[in-house]
């Protein structure tokens, strides 16, 4: 099916570490990566520069980890190590395509990773480079999408798409858990604050309103959902100030 032409000329897209997984109960589903790859790929064509932020849970998750009784500050820099293993398999699918990546880690790894530079990361965005965020903000108690809307707003992005696994968008209630869950399919920041849903953290919704950043909340396995996204057809939840218009 044909998709629309891009909307937005700077993106940012949030991959969680549970979108990777796909259908697997850990680790990458390889199939995820060739699918989103295969994505950026035609949107890059049509000019979109594309930076990506990725997360850690598939393979770690500090929260988890700290219940268990592990410090909370080491925990988070173990999930930060595990955003870098997922931004190199990443980074080896879109190379698969053709595409010039670079990967930027906010943790010092110059032997996989350039260290984080904002500057030097729109540069690459200017060179049509795909540029992959790993290592969350180099900070513990702060969540991957924390990182993602940070680094949005630092690149001058025009929207953050939030991919998730296998749920379609924001709900008041877990859908996984509650068929009976109501779903949204436009909200403002201050919804989303005031509501305490859970889809993002309020960290990350709060970097998002004072910046008047708009979000788009979709599942990755729809078909694809990035390019019907960014062509700025309706998809999952759109999530932004009162005066703007999708």
């Amino acid at each position: 099916m044909p998709v629309g032409k891009p909307k937005y000329k700077r993106i940012l897209l949030k991959l969680s570490g549970e979108a990777l997984m796909g259908r697997k109960r850990f680790g990458i589903d390889r199939s995820v990566l060739a699918r989103v790859s295969h994505q950026i790929k035609r949107i890059s064509a049509q000019g979109v520069e594309v930076a990506i932020v990725v997360g850690g849970g598939n393979f770690w998750r500090g929260t988890g980890s700290e219940a268990k009784g592990m410090d909370r500050a080491t925990a988070d820099y173990a999930g930060m190590l595990a955003t870098v293993i997922n931004a190199l398999a990443l980074q080896d699918s879109l190379e698969s395509e053709g595409l010039t990546t670079r990967t930027q880690s906010a943790i010092l790894m110059q032997a996989v990773a350039e260290p984080y530079i904002r500057r030097r990361a729109i540069r690459h965005l200017e060179k049509k480079r795909v540029v992959i965020l790993a290592g969350g903000t180099g900070n513990p108690y702060m969540t991957t999408d924390t990182a993602a809307a940070l680094r949005a707003v630092e690149i001058g992005a025009e929207i953050l798409l939030v991919a998730k696994n296998r749920v379609d968008g924001v709900y008041d209630t877990d859908p996984l858990k509650n068929p009976q869950a109501k779903k949204f399919e436009r909200l403002t920041h201050k919804d989303a604050l005031n509501l305490h849903l859970q889809v993002m953290d309020s960290t990350a919704f709060s970097l998002c309103l004072d910046n008047k950043l708009p979000i788009i909340i979709f599942d990755l396995q729809a078909k694809e959902s990035i390019e019907r996204a960014i062509s700025g057809e309706h998809v999952g939840t759109f999530v932004a100030s009162e005066e703007e218009k999708r």
